[in-house]
């Protein structure tokens, strides 16, 4: 720390930026909608009449849901290396990378969120279908 820095002034910049930062948030529309922020705001009881405000609540939601499906990605790319690596003799036709619900559940489960799906939960587009009409 610099000694000929008095205590309040690094929060006079801190104050500055984020006053700056506020503001570019009114020019700025984010992925996920005012209102759908407002709707779930106000559901857990959290009113806010500042537009600043909620946009920064959907930026940082935009960042997480970002950084959650990155991150199922990643668990997709190293499901799908696995099953080549254990087909050596089979030459994969599909380059396809098909994201799946465990890859979900795996990569919030890193955020801590568990997921519990339903047991009628179709995890692949063939569930469900009759066994003769897989193959067509």
């Amino acid at each position: 720390m610099n000694h000929n820095q008095q205590p309040g002034d690094g929060t006079h910049e801190d104050d500055a930026a984020l006053s700056d930062f506020l503001a570019s948030l009114m020019d700025y529309t984010p992925t996920i909608p005012d209102e759908l922020v407002e709707h779930y705001l106000a559901k857990s009881g959290f009113q806010c009449p500042d537009v600043r405000l909620i946009r920064l609540v959907a930026v940082a939601t935009q960042k997480f849901v970002a950084e959650v499906a990155t991150d199922a990605l990643q668990q997709c790319k190293a499901r799908q290396a696995a099953v080549v690596k254990d087909k050596r003799d089979k030459q994969q036709k599909d380059k396809r990378l098909i994201l799946t619900m465990e890859d979900l559940s795996r990569a919030l489960r890193e955020y801590g969120v568990n997921v519990k799906h339903q047991e009628y939960f179709a995890d692949s587009p063939s569930t469900g279908m009759d066994p003769a009409s897989r193959d067509e």
